[in-house]
């Protein structure tokens, strides 16, 4: 055993050379603390009850975990059954599991919830593997397993141990030196994040009886994981969006919480730029509506995120928390209980006071990065205010769609402009699409959510968006009476058009002007603009429509000297594999430009109220 845990040694400080070029301190395990020592040690669950007594909220949380513990203990263990490539939902649901149970051993100590943990990582330590070929699901798993086998160590017998440590080392540890796995060791995105996570729960779980392997995970870990940590800078945008903000940004958490626990360091990894900043980022994504901007593979419905709360002690700004606040003020508490991470907000919040989490003091977020945001709003506590999200950036972004200019827009408590977002990954695979790629001949870009032909962006002569483009945000206001962005979005409409600026922003807090300066290359160019939505629209005369929801109405309005007329399009899909999207609509104009023309043309989106305000004479985007 220690002649291979020396070969992996060597072997991984070979890999560590090329993956970074910068090599932070080994940790130090000669003062690691005895079992429990991932995230929360030997009798720190005091301080949790102690938070539960004094508190309403963390009473009703720890409640309801105990009664989803409770459903658990009626199932049986989870079983390897692979859907498409991944066993990732199996890994999920069994770090789901074993996190509660083990929460609810630890904080009562009742055997129930542990002859039942122990049940689950029984089964899946006798899985035959946990998958590597996709590695997301072996590191999930290994979390799963790496707490309870901490957690629950002075409670398992010899043999369970003997049989978890096996799996922990042999379906997790060793094959992330594998390079058919651990391509993620070079990744900047979510897989990094997460796998890097996963390791090194298993490597503090068996560090006492394999340290030489642990030191080298926890090594590789520390050494690498700065490369997705790397693309919150400058300002916090996470280039994945809101959906995957939750996974690879929550991981990073969980793997930052767990070391600075056990090693009493994190190494100076929290002061990477952008890092810390970006929970302003996230409390920024959700609308009045509790819908998220969900621009790229994300889904739509905004979530309670535990992570916030490690953000918001770790920053010492009680504000972060306004939107998690918000969701908090629910009488049923089980509705958060799918989330495999839930029992951390209890480690993470149990400090916060709730009557000190104020409304931020600014309406206005703006993140650069491979994915600059600017996200505004009317108020943070009015919930008919505007919330207008706009978006630059870049295709070739990892889980990135051709919506670059893209926006989304709420006011009156009603989401009016809309993005699709993802679709399910296996109902695309399991169709032979080829999802992934990021060329611009990818099979990818024939997905409708995915291209540009029904995001809130243009479209010029049918092309696609060019992949290679990036667009930053060019200039931006948080002013009162015109808080705005402006883009340049030449680069990724290039060869179609001589260049490209799109500008929106909030009119005196009372209507959305969205306005787009156009010139056409030496040959002539239609160019189509649409807005996707969920409303009934009403075509009202040639520049006009009204869109009705809920009771409530948005007047849509063209200010444009080319000639155009509003018009509706389909979304249903004419393909196999894309999704259906009832209920749905685009509403927009085409202009046509002649060879080398200039133009330009504004739309207002102004709710009922503002109808009599809005005015549609808008500067040149150079003067504003």
């Amino acid at each position: 055993m220690q002649k291979k845990c020396l070969l992996l040694l060597i072997v991984s400080m070979g890999l560590l050379s090329v993956v970074t070029g910068q090599q932070h301190k080994a940790p130090d395990f000669s003062k690691l603390p005895g079992h429990p020592r991932i995230l929360l040690l030997k009798d720190e669950e005091k301080i949790i009850r102690t938070a539960i007594s004094q508190n309403q909220i963390w009473a009703a949380m720890d409640q309801a975990i105990f009664k989803e513990c409770d459903k658990i203990i009626a199932l049986p263990p989870v079983e390897r059954i692979q859907i498409g490539r991944r066993l990732l939902d199996k890994s999920r649901e069994c770090l789901r599991r074993v996190f509660y149970l083990s929460y609810a051993s630890r904080m009562t100590g009742d055997d129930k919830y542990f002859v039942r943990a122990e049940k689950e990582l029984l089964a899946v330590s006798k899985f035959s593997d946990w998958n590597p070929s996709h590695f997301l699901d072996v590191a999930e798993m290994t979390m799963a397993v790496a707490i309870g086998y901490d957690w629950l160590f002075d409670k398992l017998s010899l043999e369970s141990k003997k049989i978890i440590q096996e799996a922990i080392v042999k379906k997790g540890l060793e094959l992330s030196f594998d390079n058919r796995y651990n391509h993620y060791l070079k990744a900047t995105h979510n897989w990094n994040q997460v796998c890097n996570a996963g390791m090194t729960y298993g490597a503090l779980a068996v560090a006492e009886d394999y340290p030489e392997l642990s030191e080298k995970i926890l090594s590789t870990a520390i050494n690498t994981i700065h490369l997705p940590m790397d693309e919150y800078k400058p300002d916090g945008a996470y280039p994945e969006g809101y959906g995957y903000w939750g996974y690879g940004t929550s991981f990073n958490v969980m793997f930052l919480s767990a070391v600075e626990k056990a090693l009493s360091s994190d190494f100076g990894l929290t002061q990477v730029p952008g890092f810390l900043s970006t929970a302003k980022f996230l409390r920024s994504m959700t609308g009045p509506t509790g819908l998220c901007f969900n621009w790229g593979d994300s889904g739509m419905r905004g979530h309670l995120s535990p992570a916030m709360f490690w953000f918001a002690q770790k920053s010492n700004d009680p504000s972060l928390l306004w939107v998690e606040k918000d969701y908090l003020k629910t009488s049923d508490f089980s509705g958060f209980t799918n989330d495999r991470l839930l029992p951390a907000i209890m480690i993470w919040g149990k400090g916060i006071s709730f009557d000190k989490i104020e409304a931020p003091s600014q309406n206005v977020w703006t993140g650069q990065g491979a994915n600059p945001v600017s996200i505004m709003r009317t108020s943070w506590s009015d919930p008919n205010a505007i919330y207008l999200g706009f978006k630059a950036g870049s295709p070739s972004v990892n889980h990135g769609h051709m919506d670059v200019g893209s926006f989304v827009m709420e006011s009156d408590g009603v989401r009016w402009a809309s993005d699709f977002g993802m679709q399910e990954y296996e109902s695309l695979e399991s169709k032979g699409m080829h999802i992934f790629g990021r060329t611009q001949d990818a099979q990818r870009w024939t997905i409708l959510r995915m291209n540009n032909y029904v995001h809130n962006t243009l479209t010029v002569d049918g092309q696609l968006q060019l992949v290679k483009g990036y667009a930053k945000i060019d200039k931006h206001s948080d002013a009162h009476d015109f808080s705005y962005a402006v883009s340049d979005l030449s680069t990724v409409y290039e060869n179609q058009l001589a260049s490209v600026k799109r500008g929106v922003g909030i009119v005196k807090g009372e209507y959305v002007v969205i306005h787009d300066e156009l010139k056409a290359t030496d040959k002539p160019a239609t160019i189509k603009w649409v807005m996707m939505t969920s409303a009934n629209v009403e075509i009202t005369g040639k520049n006009t429509a009204t869109l009705t929801k809920e009771g409530k109405k948005l007047f849509l309005r063209v200010d444009s000297p080319a000639n155009t007329t509003i018009s509706t399009w389909s979304t249903q899909p004419t393909t196999n594999y894309d999704a259906p999207n009832p209920g749905t609509i685009l509403v927009g104009f085409e202009v046509n430009l002649k060879g080398s023309e200039e133009n330009q043309f504004t739309v207002l989106l102004i709710p009922e109220k503002a109808a009599k305000k809005a005015k549609a004479k808008i500067k040149p985007l150079k003067n504003w």
